[in-house]
């Protein structure tokens, strides 16, 4: 009886526990924890699959450089040349009897630069003006005989032909003595002499050459690409050999283009009133085009699209990244001055060759330390 009695009490006591247990909640509370915790794993997990599967943005140094107007360069090599030169030449033979100028000389216009032995031309010209005061008087006597009555009108008629055949004889002798002189066309420089005085030329022999230095002129030759930039008018610049720099005026574009090289012959007019600058100098001429908004930018900002256009990279409002064609405007030892560039642009000058267009991105603003680092030299920025 007490073994039963005990088993009794055993499993009177199990159940009391069991339903103190049910009772107290304890079980469900147990269950809803360990859901809670596993829902919190699975969300928490969930985010961080998202965040790994997340593009991870780049980032990229942006500047907003100043628009300031700048005027196209166009280099070409050229030479210096006279404004006028000519070779000139006697119209009659004879033997040089004086020249007024040395070579190097300056003349004016007029001045007499050879003169040839007149022989027996003041000879004959003071025999033509004799005959031509003789035919005079006799065409006088003859009118008043004709008004007279005396004479037949048409010895009157032959009496002014021979006077106008005295006038052509007094003129032609007068020629043949101005002739004998070659006169300065232009003033200017006597640059050669190809003759000595006492020696004897023959008519059309080219005697001198007289060359124009004042303006003197750079020609060169422009490619058809820049033609369109350029006008007369344009201002230019021109360097000489010995470093020097003058400037000057563009006065002539040729209309047509060489057949060998399709560029296009061009003149400079240079102010030269001391004659310092001599024709036939090698030069370099910076011809300059109306001015044009520019931004400075360094070199390694320019960069190639998907289709091989020339531009740069520039943000959006949105920070993506989007690409715009330029225009070189010029090229300065601390960069290149671009055209073609929206204002106020937030141009990307580092990682621009490690995105693309469209792509979002971390952009920050670059620092004055770091545009020198890309130019080794400094370019103003904003």
């Amino acid at each position: 009886m007490a073994k039963i009695r005990f088993h009794r009490l055993a499993a009177f006591a199990v159940l009391v526990v069991s339903a103190a247990w049910v009772l107290s909640g304890e079980f469900s509370s147990v269950g809803s924890a360990a859901s809670e915790n596993d829902d919190q794993n699975q969300q928490r997990q969930a985010e961080q699959n998202a965040k790994a599967n997340e593009p991870q943005l780049r980032t990229v140094a942006y500047v907003r450089p100043p628009m300031f107007e700048h005027s196209r360069a166009i280099l070409v090599s050229g030479h210096t040349t006279a404004d006028k030169k000519v070779d000139l030449s006697t119209r009659a033979g004879g033997v040089i009897q004086s020249l007024p100028f040395r070579e190097g000389e300056r003349v004016s216009e007029g001045d007499v630069i050879l003169k040839l032995d007149p022989e027996e031309r003041p000879a004959l010209l003071a025999n033509a003006k004799a005959t031509l005061a003789q035919r005079q008087n006799e065409l006088s006597a003859a009118e008043r005989l004709v008004k007279q009555g005396n004479m037949a009108t048409l010895k009157g008629d032959v009496a002014r032909s021979a006077l106008a055949a005295a006038k052509f004889q007094v003129e032609q002798a007068e020629a043949e003595l101005a002739k004998l002189e070659v006169k300065a066309p232009f003033s200017g420089t006597l640059d050669k002499l190809m003759v000595e005085e006492g020696g004897t030329v023959q008519p059309g022999n080219p005697v001198a050459t007289l060359i124009k230095l004042d303006p003197v002129i750079a020609s060169g030759e422009v490619a058809e690409a820049d033609l369109h930039f350029i006008k007369p008018g344009s201002k230019a610049e021109v360097r000489l050999v010995d470093g020097s720099k003058v400037d000057g005026t563009v006065r002539y574009i040729s209309r047509q283009a060489s057949p060998q090289t399709r560029t296009f012959p061009v003149e400079v007019e240079i102010p030269n009133p001391d004659l310092r600058i001599p024709s036939g100098m090698t030069a370099e001429i910076k011809l300059l085009a109306d001015p044009v908004l520019a931004v400075a930018l360094p070199r390694s900002v320019v960069t190639l699209s998907i289709k091989g256009d020339l531009g740069i990279r520039i943000l959006t409002d949105d920070d993506k990244v989007e690409f715009v064609p330029i225009d070189l405007v010029d090229d300065l030892p601390q960069g290149l001055l671009l055209g073609g560039v929206p204002k106020d642009a937030r141009i990307i000058v580092a990682g621009q060759d490690l995105v693309a267009e469209g792509e979002k991105v971390n952009a920050v603003e670059a620092d004055a330390d770091l545009i020198k680092r890309l130019t080794g030299a400094s370019v103003a920025v904003n």
